[in-house]
């Protein structure tokens, strides 16, 4: 499996030029941490409106963070492309930790399921940022395909069972 990853990094490589090094820098660190997702679910929370989707989010958060950062990286214990390819030149500073799966993915792709289930508008838009930060971090030569499809498809399945554990708001009986 490493080698066709690394036949598809290597291809994605052959795009690089300086306007994608500096859009894909910026995009990565739109997902940098779960910092921006951990934001939106409080400012959510905050409003009487969105509240559930706030909690939604925060709980798709938790399950990510257990089961991605603490579980699935610790037991699979992958070293990342550029460290098996030291000739690789970063353009971002070398992100420490496990490469499988990608976090930026299944961050992205949970947040962005969890919004287009309870925001059905957002859905065409949520998807495209969660694809471009999921593409960035192949485009930044620091994940293989293969942790990002696993980690497009860990967001969807936590993105998911938040939805179906948080559920959503019952409409009140109207017995007139």
């Amino acid at each position: 499996m490493t080698e066709m990853d690394f036949a598809v990094l290597d291809l994605i490589q052959r795009i690089r030029c300086p306007v994608l090094d500096a859009v894909m820098s910026a995009v990565t660190r739109l997902g940098d941490g779960g910092i921006l997702a951990v934001i939106l679910a409080v400012v959510l929370m905050i409003s009487k409106k969105y509240r559930r989707i706030g909690f939604t989010l925060a709980f798709a958060i938790i399950l990510c963070f257990i089961a991605g950062n603490l579980l699935l990286k610790e037991l699979v214990a992958r070293p990342r492309p550029f460290v098996q390819r030291p000739d690789i030149r970063l353009i971002i500073p070398p992100p420490s930790g496990y490469s499988f799966p990608s976090g930026h993915s299944y961050y992205s792709f949970a947040i962005a399921f969890v919004l287009a289930k309870r925001l059905e508008r957002t859905a065409p838009y949520v998807f495209i940022l969660a694809a471009l930060i999921a593409f960035s971090r192949l485009y930044l030569y620091v994940h293989f395909p293969t942790d990002v499809l696993t980690g497009v498809l860990l967001g969807i399945i936590i993105g998911s069972v938040s939805c179906a554990v948080v559920g959503e708001k019952k409409p009140e009986r109207s017995d007139q």
